[in-house]
């Protein structure tokens, strides 16, 4: 248990990148230094991370340290990589709300939020290229992003997405020619309690979180800009800044968010309620690992969920361009930081947001 927590605390330092570089650095130390586990093990948990709600990199920490030290090793491993980056995330928010309001640190803040705009658009255009496993994938893909404009909840959007391709890929289509396929639609009783009302919210998307961590902003832009309008989209590309210059999972923005929220007990509750499911999915299904592998129906689900997040983001990407882009100041940001982004594919995040800091600063003055 000692040896799990180590490893795991000291990683949620140092884990900048993202969820592969994450995933790398476990594999670079577990199977090849420390002789864990087998690369064929080590597959074997990468693979039912795609299969299940939740951050990947955060759920492999989980099934590493259930295979080193059994259940205890498991809640061990999670919470040891995550609680670096919620501190740290919480020092930066508590930073943000000091400082924002400052007119010399407006521009900077603008900068940086354009500068992150490449990391949108680069996310998508690599899960996009992923998700399309063929090219029928691309009905329910359209058919989401269609729902996201004109408002629909994203999360049912990307449910139903999963369900309906599912369904078409079991049954044969003279089943599906001229019948209407009725899907149950989920929603949930929120209690008047702010508080209970957020740690509900964050539960929920945590619950259903499929895709990368990035797909977390398609989730809260319905939630909590939309639907509550507790957020504006400029709240919301803080939240991805901050997410690329903290370490660990990316959802550690959701300390973030909640902080900004309702402060500390805020960032506390929003934080449990993204991360609890994660533990749960991954408690449950340890057990369960070959034949969760080898169920059909499941990787089924699963295609159509990849390409239905995909479009989410797509929608709500051009809602934060539109926020964020506000001049020709904004707009240059964006644009060189997504030519930097993909010229200079090996340079760390943080580059690009500290010169979108600088060029907000130093345009400013033109």
């Amino acid at each position: 248990m000692g040896e799990v927590f180590r490893f795991f605390f000291q990683l949620g330092i140092i884990a900048f990148g993202g969820p592969a570089a994450h995933i790398a650095l476990m594999r670079d130390e577990l199977v090849d230094k420390k002789k864990w586990m087998t690369d064929e093990e080590f597959l074997d948990y990468m693979g039912i991370t795609n299969l299940v709600p939740g951050p990947n990199s955060t759920e492999m920490t989980m099934h590493c340290g259930h295979h080193r030290a059994g259940v205890g090793g498991l809640f061990t491993a999670g919470a040891a990589f995550i609680f670096p980056a919620v501190v740290i995330t919480l020092l930066v928010a508590y930073f943000f709300e000091q400082v924002s309001a400052i007119d010399w640190v407006v521009p900077i803040i603008n900068g940086i939020k354009a500068a992150v705009i490449s990391f949108i658009i680069g996310a998508i255009i690599k899960l996009g290229k992923k998700s399309l496993k063929n090219n029928l994938l691309i009905i329910p893909g359209l058919a989401v992003l269609v729902a996201s404009f004109f408002g629909v909840n994203e999360i049912i959007c990307i449910l139903t997405a999963g369900l309906i391709w599912m369904l078409a890929k079991i049954l044969k289509p003279e089943q599906l020619t001229g019948s209407y396929i009725m899907l149950p639609l989920f929603s949930m009783a929120i209690a008047p309690n702010e508080y209970l009302k957020m740690f509900l919210i964050f539960l929920k998307v945590g619950a259903v979180l499929f895709g990368s961590g990035y797909v977390l902003f398609a989730y809260l832009d319905g939630e909590l800009i939309d639907k509550l309008g507790w957020l504006t989209h400029s709240d919301l590309a803080e939240a991805i800044a901050i997410g690329q210059i903290t370490p660990g999972p990316v959802l550690s923005t959701s300390t973030f968010i909640g902080y900004k929220l309702a402060g500390f007990q805020g960032a506390l509750l929003s934080t449990l309620g993204i991360f609890l499911p994660s533990f749960f999915y991954i408690l449950l299904l340890s057990k369960y690992l070959d034949k969760i592998k080898s169920n059909k129906y499941l990787k089924y689900f699963l295609e159509a969920v990849n390409v239905a997040a995909v479009a989410v983001m797509i929608a709500v990407s051009y809602r934060l361009v539109e926020s964020i882009v506000v001049d020709w100041r904004t707009a240059l940001i964006a644009i060189i930081s997504f030519g930097v982004y993909f010229y200079f594919k090996k340079l760390n995040a943080l580059w690009i947001i500290f010169g979108g800091a600088v060029a907000g600063y130093l345009l400013s003055f033109v």
